[in-house]
Order: C-alpha cells, then sequence, then structure tokens
C-alpha cells in the first residue's frame, strides 16, 4: 500500500511483445440496482482520485432495467456529471426477463461488457492485449494506486492474458456506523482472502476483481449463475485447459459492510449475504463436470482443486457447529459405558485446550483488524469515537455466535437447497449509509 506504483510503472523495463504501460485502458464496470446517487458517486469519485490517466478510463455504469425508470434518469444524471472525468462513460441498461439469464450482478455485467466491446473497444479497434476490464460492486471504493498496482502486475506477470488479478477486500466504507457482529464477520471475510492470497494455488476470483480483456470478451463473463464473480475463473480455466490463474495483488479494495435501517433488519441481510456466498457451493458440479470433459488437465491439480474446494465448503458447514458440540454431546448421547471411559473424562480438558487455543487466535485477530480500520470520522462526537475505538477489541466475543449464525447455518442452507434443487436466484445486499 506504501508503494508508488505509479512511479514503478514509469521506472518498469518494457519486455519484447509487452504493450507500454500508456497503453493499457482500463474498463470499470460497475452493475447497480436500486442504490442510491450518493453510493454510486463515492465510487466513481474514488476512481477519479486514483492516481492512474483518466483518460486510458473507460467506466460503464450498469443499470437493470427492472429498478425502474428513476433509477435510469439517476443513472444519466449520474453520466452527465462525470462523463468528462474519463476516456468514455458509458451506461448499459440491461433488458428485463432475458431468457436464459439469473437477473442479478452476473447477467448485468455481461450484458454491459457485450455493450462496451460493441460500442467503444471493437468501433475504436482496442486491442483486447492493452485491455483490463474491472467488474467491481457497485460499494467499491478504490485506494489511489489501485490501477497502477494492477498494471504493474499485468506487464511484469510471465502469463498476463491467463491471469485474473485480486484484491484484498476490506469493508471500511461503513465500518464505523455498522454493527459490531457485522464488523466481525466483515472482518473474518477480510482475514480469510488474505490467507487466501498467501496460497495463490488455491486462490481464485472473489467480489471485485480484474480480468483482461481477452479473457473477458472471448470467454465471456458468466450471465446464468449466482455465484459469477468465482464462475469467470473456472469458465477460464476450463476454456484453457488448466492454464490460467489469479495473481494476488496484495492491495486494498474497500466496500460496505452489511447494514440496513435497523437492527433485527441488519441480521436477516447478514445471513442472507453469507447464504448467497455459500452459494458458492454449486461450483462443486460445476467443476466435476468440467473435469470429465476436458482430458487436457492433469489428473493431479483435478483432485488438488476438487479436494480445496470440497474441503472448503464442508468446513465452513460444519467446522464450528462440531467445536461447539464437541465438548458435552458425545458425554450426553454416548450413554452410561462411554461415560465411565478414559476418553469421557478427557474430553473436557481436551476441550478446553481447543478453546484455550481459539481465545489466542481471537486475540491476534482483534489486534490485526486494527491495522486494517480508517480512521473515526472526526465529524463524531468524541466520546463516541472513544467507544468505537474500545468495540473494536469487544466486537471478538462475538465471534463464537457469528460463526454459527453467519457461517454454518447459511452455508449448510445453501448446501442443503442444492442438494434439494431448491435453487437460490441473485439476491441483493441492501446498501445504506448513516
Amino acid at each position: 500500500m506504501k508503494i508508488n506504483w505509479l512511479a514503478e510503472l514509469r521506472h518498469l523495463r518494457q519486455g519484447s511483445g509487452r504493450p507500454k504501460w500508456k497503453n493499457i485502458c482500463h474498463i470499470i464496470i460497475l452493475p447497480t440496482y436500486k442504490e442510491s446517487q450518493e453510493i454510486i458517486e463515492e465510487s466513481i469519485e474514488s476512481i477519479i482520485k486514483s492516481e492512474y490517466p483518466k483518460e486510458k478510463m473507460i467506466v460503464v455504469l450498469a443499470v437493470e432495467e427492472r429498478a425502474g425508470e428513476k433509477f435510469e434518469k439517476q443513472a444519466r444524471a449520474v453520466a452527465k456529471k462525470y462523463s468528462g472525468s474519463f476516456f468514455k462513460f458509458l451506461i448499459s441498461i440491461h433488458p428485463e426477463n432475458s431468457k436464459g439469464e439469473i437477473a442479478g450482478k452476473g447477467s448485468n455485467t455481461a450484458f454491459a461488457g457485450r455493450e462496451v466491446k460493441e460500442k467503444i473497444v471493437d468501433k475504436l479497434k482496442i486491442p483486447y492485449e492493452n485491455i483490463l476490464v474491472s467488474t467491481f460492486d457497485i460499494d467499491t471504493k478504490v485506494f489511489p494506486q489501485y490501477f497502477s498496482c494492477l498494471t504493474w502486475h499485468y506487464l511484469t506477470e510471465e502469463n498476463p492474458e491467463n491471469t485474473s488479478y485480486q484484491p484484498v477486500p476490506v469493508y471500511n466504507n461503513n465500518i464505523w456506523s455498522a454493527s459490531a457482529f457485522a464488523r466481525v464477520v466483515s472482518t473474518s471475510n477480510t482475514f480469510w482472502q488474505m490467507i487466501q492470497q498467501e496460497r495463490s494455488e488455491k486462490l481464485t476470483t472473489y467480489s471485485s476483481h480484474s480480468t483482461p480483456g481477452k479473457v473477458f470478451f472471448e470467454v465471456g463473463y458468466p450471465f446464468n449463475v449466482v455465484m459469477d464473480d468465482s464462475r469467470i475463473f473456472w469458465k477460464a480455466y476450463l476454456n484453457y485447459d488448466g492454464n490460467y490463474r489469479v495473481v494476488p495483488m496484495y492491495y486494498l479494495a474497500s466496500m460496505d459492510a452489511v447494514m440496513a435501517k435497523n437492527l433485527w433488519r441488519t441480521i436477516i441481510n447478514q445471513y442472507k449475504q453469507q447464504k448467497r456466498w455459500a452459494w458458492g457451493v454449486a461450483e462443486i458440479p460445476y467443476m466435476m463436470f468440467g473435469f470429465l470433459n476436458n482430458k487436457k488437465i492433469s489428473l493431479r491439480e483435478k483432485i488438488g482443486h476438487l479436494y480445496t474446494i470440497l474441503d472448503g465448503f464442508w468446513s465452513w458447514a460444519t467446522a464450528a457447529i462440531l467445536l461447539f458440540l464437541l465438548g458435552w454431546l458425545p458425554i450426553l448421547l454416548g450413554g452410561k459405558k462411554f461415560n465411565f471411559t478414559v476418553l469421557s473424562f478427557n474430553l473436557p480438558i481436551l476441550t478446553s485446550q481447543i478453546m484455550t487455543i481459539s481465545m489466542v487466535g481471537m486475540f491476534v485477530s482483534a489486534i490485526l483488524s486494527t491495522w486494517l480500520l480508517p480512521p473515526v470520522p472526526k465529524t463524531m462526537k468524541w466520546y463516541l469515537r472513544w467507544f468505537k475505538k474500545s468495540t473494536v477489541f469487544l466486537q471478538w466475543i462475538f465471534l463464537p455466535v457469528t460463526l454459527i449464525l453467519f457461517g454454518s447455518l447459511p452455508a449448510l442452507d445453501a448446501q442443503i437447497r442444492l442438494a434439494l434443487g431448491r435453487y437460490m436466484g441473485f439476491w441483493v445486499t441492501e446498501k445504506v449509509r448513516k
């Protein structure tokens, strides 16, 4: 985050056949559905404040026709305000009830991609190898060096056009207004993504990320799934016979933590968001069928990827519940014979040791979480600022509850729905600012 990536670009030695950094064009797709103009403009303002040349940026505001005329007018007002700030500013209006599509971010983004390709990229004959497409959630705020950092990674990667680029998501936009449990859930997600970035061979695209233009336009962004952000990776991976990966950028992109008009609605929205993320379990059958039909990917790679995703979703759904039940359930169900065994007497001690280790991890998480936080808004009263800072540590007492309520339960919900064929549609997380 401290590196001046634009300066690094200026001093970068160009390899043979690689485009110059000044020729790299960034397409930023912002799919929106009934979000306020304030949220849209905050995201666009963050792009304007970035240090990459704006004359090399094309912004696409992707609107849903089903949102209504009010939001189409809002999009035109935003375009009128910001069209002069970029090389091009395009509004795409995704038609309602398109055949074969699932209404949501994926279908909206896919349509926006086709629009910008037809109306700008192909018309101006911009080479695909000179394009990077960033698909952002509408609440995504980029930090000043994001596009410079992204461009540097693209130009220094050994196989740049067969690679996606993933920043670390933080949920700092409204972190000081969000509920304590929402902060714990969002920070836990950030930590998981940081861990995944250290295991890049297991990393897939998530939420806001960037894709080479060649991949985006040739492979095609998924339009008929809920988890479009991971599906675009697996589509590319299968299309290029395993010659595709995700490069960790180790750079932050900020989004909203879940927040609604009241606490109860926030709890419901948090659960629904986690359930939608847990629907990524639907990637397992997609991968299995894809691997069966693709004979060019090695068996070792197929087994490795399947084990990773199976283990991940199994742990997501069961780990917290197993820890919760470990101490007392065997004693309760074991009967008299089990209760007189050595294992029965040692079980509480074992459970206590596991919980102690977990407490150490929780304490470390509390410390690390403070390093990722933005400053407390100065507009907040001094006693509220002090209270908010203190709750950053105290909020972690909610971790055992959040792991079950907003981890295991929505994951089990999603997996049971998939098993029973009760398929989910795309649920749009409500965006509220206070």
